[in-house]
């Protein structure tokens, strides 16, 4: 037996369930004698019982004889929706001879003089699918395509338009009819409908319209023009040799004031013509489109057309002349579309636009200086890379780029200065007649810079690259002002006692001031300072105050660099005092930092470490071998020129993999006829052969790639209760991003009918059911399929519980109830592998404050083995180079990341050892997850532990 919700259904009504039960005899009585407010309360109550199963076929003569031939609007409306829902038909699917009588009235309602009742029956007509109610009344339903109002014409056609195509025989001239209609027809509503309806039911005449009108097309309205260009398109792609004809036409619609109508001729002309003209002006439309609408999901949407555009080879090459156009879209607020803007342009930028586009560049950098915006700050980091990504795409523009972007060291946003570092870091390694200016570029910004990370990296960049006298003398210049007095604890005591340093009091007493009186005399003043006046704290230099502040990781990189300069100027400099003087002064720098760590004035002591390093490198300059002078003047460039050449094969790798391969067709492949596809028709196109082959032509996808099968539906089945319970019930979850449905079957295993079956569900978590499931009746041995909707809003782990309650058709007890198994939601359909810089990963892990420590328990003895099971368990991508990960040495530490469709990020840290002289010992160790939110978090933890117990498992059962 089918249920009544398994019927088609087209209005949606809002059924209160917490009403009191419902008398039909009391209905009946109030449908008969009641005014007309009540009879609109009790027809309410009638549908609200029809749509929860019950059948009440006592009413349907009650409702004929006293509702029927009311005339109030209300009535009517709710009369459209009780026929609609009514059963018409006898149990052996005969009409109810009633229903001769609704046919009757369905005529009188057609001859209205309300041009409202005529609309909403002639909508209603459309919903009926008993050919014996509609017979009769097809004279009527043609006579309203000559009624005065176009709302009643324009639904004329629609009826007539689904009965010619569920019931041909019953107007089997209905495309002759409309044509002739369409002749004649002026409202543009009306006349989409009809054309709509000649465009499915005969294409020949819809084309012999739009050849006469042809002319008219840019003047009709919208939505006429969006059914005219489908009909364009299903022509051309039917009989190629008509494009020459229509293709002006849908160049016209490229100007439709329409935005919807510019979007889709835009599509249809790249399906229709690979011609560089054709591209070029859809390409255009696309980015005036972007430019123009407000909404950023639509410029989203149109960025992704034109990168499908530029995917293609074909089309790469057109749409290299339009960067700058491009570009204009660097005009949207919103980070995410200044983003792709960027990528695109990347892409598309060759020699004959770099210049134009780093001036352009520069001035978005000069724009938003401001910092007005909200994402200011990561949209000038993003301009930086992209700057970056340019010089070294186009060497011959960096020596414009590298001025502008070193005024960024001294920003103080420290994510675009450490970008611009490394930025400057592979741009002096490359490219070595850029080397003096950026040495002088890099020591005009030092005294500026704010960030201990930023000075860290300079300091190291003029280490290793102050290859001259005298650019080794200017950084040790530079160093020393940046440095203040030295010894630095002898200046901290001062300054903390409140003394000048020595050159300011030899000024204390400021130099005489000559003024010009108003006589026209001469006078002296003299201005004294006092150092006990200004009790304030003498501010500190930049580097002092980081290690003040206990951070001497930046003395440690200060004491290489000084050990670097000054070996390097002892091959350099053949006068011997002054290279020992180089020395001794670099010793007294490196002496007089750890003095300072060590003298109990930072609020944190130096390090061991750090200690240890300037040590070191006092060592190398007191007592230098040639192997320590070796590994101090080349060892660290070699080490960066390899790992930029890593870098360079690896984007290269990744660069190829992003290339399709061409469309290489076997000669003993089938051909694949459109016509004999299953979803096709006769005329050559399928229901969605418009969309299926915009998409494969935008977005570039060859024929002959096979999509992943999909995985059996099965796998997702949950059983929710035992076979021998009465109700036997087992649900099917589908995940689709933010909504789960369950489609759950109920199966009545006993002899008696089960009255208010209700399907009761809650939650657990983060997620939210969006309508109750109504009851249902079930038949003895009869089973129902019930959906329910379930909002996700956050990637954690979710139940779903829940219980059946019912009442049996004649006991006397109390509502039975079988409770459900509980449903758990898997993150793991929410997770994605993604993607990151290191710099961003360091700045995440930074940032997120939830962490959770996982200990290794497996059975695993293979550290290779246990980072491929934890990355194919979780869906994380390892974000640690292949070539770092190989090799065997007992220890493995790997990042990974992952991203769910929230836009929650997920960072983990693995780190594992095992002992080589145990080879079959298991691995150990721990995992470091870190999230923004605690759920997150804890939820991605659940799912590791689980997963290494299933690997144990599995091992168990193999042995």
């Amino acid at each position: 037996m089918s249920s009544i919700a398994d019927q088609p259904c087209y209005t949606l009504i809002n059924i209160p369930t917490d009403s009191e039960p419902l008398n039909e005899l009391q209905l009946k009585q109030d449908l008969e004698k009641g005014d007309v407010n009540v009879k609109i309360d009790a027809l309410k109550k009638t549908i609200n019982m029809i749509m929860s199963g019950e059948r009440l076929p006592g009413l349907l003569m009650t409702i004929i004889r006293f509702v029927l031939p009311l005339q109030d609007h209300t009535i009517k409306k709710l009369l459209l929706i009780f026929w609609e829902i009514v059963p018409k038909t006898t149990a052996d699917g005969k009409l109810l001879q009633e229903m001769i009588l609704v046919c009757d009235a369905y005529r009188k309602d057609l001859q209205h003089p309300n041009e409202f009742v005529r609309g909403s029956t002639l909508r209603f007509l459309c919903k009926l699918k008993e050919p014996e109610l509609l017979e009769p009344l097809m004279p009527a339903i043609t006579a309203c395509l000559e009624h005065r109002h176009s709302y009643v014409r324009r639904n004329a056609v629609l009826a007539i338009f689904t009965i010619y195509k569920n019931f041909e025989f019953l107007i089997p001239d209905a495309p002759e009819q409309i044509s002739k209609y369409l002749e004649t027809e002026q409202d543009m509503s009306c006349r989409r409908n009809a054309f709509l309806m000649l465009l499915h039911a005969d294409q020949s005449k819809a084309l012999s319209y739009l050849s006469a009108c042809l002319d008219q097309v840019p003047s009709f309205g919208d939505i006429l023009q969006l059914v005219i260009v489908e009909l364009i398109y299903k022509v051309c792609l039917a009989n190629p040799s008509e494009r020459a004809r229509f293709i002006r036409c849908i160049y016209s619609l490229l100007n439709s004031p329409s935005a919807a109508v510019r979007y889709e001729a835009a599509g249809t002309l790249v399906t229709l013509s690979s011609a560089p003209t054709a591209i070029k002006a859809a390409a255009s439309c696309y980015i005036e489109l972007v430019v123009k609408e407000s909404d950023n999901n639509v410029k989203l949407i149109v960025l992704d057309r034109l990168i499908s555009l530029k995917d293609s080879p074909n089309h790469e090459r057109v749409l290299q002349d339009l960067v700058m156009d491009v570009l204009r879209v660097l005009g949207s607020p919103a980070l995410e579309v200044r983003t792709k803007t960027l990528a695109l342009a990347m892409d598309l930028v060759t020699t004959r636009t770099i210049e134009e586009m780093v001036q352009l560049l520069k001035k978005e950098i000069v724009r938003t200086s401001g910092g007005e915006q909200e994402d200011a700050g990561k949209y000038r980091q993003l301009l930086v890379r992209t700057l970056h990504s340019c010089s070294i795409k186009f060497p011959e523009v960096a020596a414009t780029v590298i001025p502008v972007l070193t005024d960024f060291l001294a920003e103080s946003s420290e994510a675009a200065a450490n970008d611009v570092l490394v930025f400057i870091r592979e741009a002096i390694q490359r490219f070595e007649n850029l080397r003096p200016l950026i040495i002088e570029k890099l020591l005009e910004a030092f005294p500026q810079i704010r960030s201990v990370q930023v000075h860290r990296g300079a300091l190291w960049i003029l280490g290793e690259y102050a290859t001259s006298k005298e650019d080794i003398e200017t950084v040790m210049a530079r160093v020393r002002s940046v440095l203040g007095e030295l010894p630095l604890v002898e200046a901290e005591n001062k300054r903390q006692a409140g003394d000048k340093p020595p050159e300011e009091e030899e000024g204390s007493q400021a130099a005489p001031a000559q003024l010009v009186t108003s006589d026209g005399t001469y006078a002296t003043q003299s201005a004294f300072s006092s150092a006990s006046s200004g009790k304030k704290e003498e501010k500190r230099p930049a580097l002092v105050q980081y290690m003040m502040d206990g951070d001497f990781f930046i003395s440690a990189a200060l004491a290489t660099t000084l050990a670097k300069l000054a070996l390097r100027y002892k091959e350099l400099e053949k006068d011997g005092k002054k290279s020992k003087r180089m020395q001794a002064e670099s010793m007294l720098i490196m002496s007089s930092l750890l003095q300072l760590g060590r003298s109990g004035l930072p609020s944190k002591a130096i390090t061991h470490d750090d200690a240890e390093r300037i040590s070191l490198c006092l060592r190398s300059l007191a007592c230098p071998t040639p192997l320590v002078q070796k590994v101090f003047t080349e060892g660290c460039r070699d080490a960066l020129g390899k790992m930029l050449t890593a870098k360079a094969e690896e984007e290269s790798q990744n660069q190829k993999a992003k290339e399709k391969p061409g469309n290489i067709v076997q000669v003993d492949d089938p051909i694949q006829f459109l016509q004999l596809n299953k979803s096709s028709d006769l005329t050559g196109g399928a229901g969605d052969v418009f969309e299926q082959s915009l998409s494969a032509a935008v977005a570039g996808r060859s024929g002959g790639e096979k999509e992943a099968p999909a995985p059996s539906a099965l796998s997702k089945v949950t059983q929710l209760t035992g076979f021998s319970d009465p109700v036997y019930a087992e649900a099917l979850v589908h995940v689709n991003q933010y909504d789960i449905v369950l489609d759950v079957l109920i199966v009545n295993q006993t002899e008696d009918t089960l009255q208010n079956c209700t399907l009761e569900l809650a939650t657990m978590g983060d997620l939210k059911l969006v309508e109750r499931p109504q009851p249902i009746v079930l038949a003895p041995r009869d089973f129902a399929s019930i959906k329910a909707n379930v909002k996700v809003a956050s990637t954690e782990n979710g139940i779903i519980f829940g219980n059946i309650v019912y009442d049996v058709s004649g006991a006397a007890s109390d509502r039975s109830v079988v409770v459900l198994n509980d449903i758990h939601i898997d993150i793991m359909d929410y997770i994605v592998p993604a993607t990151c810089t290191d710099a961003e990963f360091r700045q995440m892990w930074a940032e997120f404050e939830w962490e959770n420590k996982v200990s290794v328990n497996t059975t695993l003895s293979d550290l290779r083995e246990y980072l491929a099971h934890l990355l194919k368990s979780t869906n994380m991508r390892c974000l640690t180079p292949e070539k770092a990960l190989s090799g065997q040495c007992g220890f493995m530490a790997a990042n990974m990341y992952a991203k769910s469709i929230f836009g929650e990020d997920a960072l983990a840290n693995l780190s594992i050892e095992k002992p080589l002289n145990k080879p079959d010992a298991p691995v150990v160790g721990h995992i470091r997850i870190r999230a923004k939110s605690q759920g997150m978090a804890l939820s991605l933890g659940d799912k590791i532990n689980s997963a290494q117990k299933t690997a144990q498992s599995k091992v168990v059962q193999a042995a």
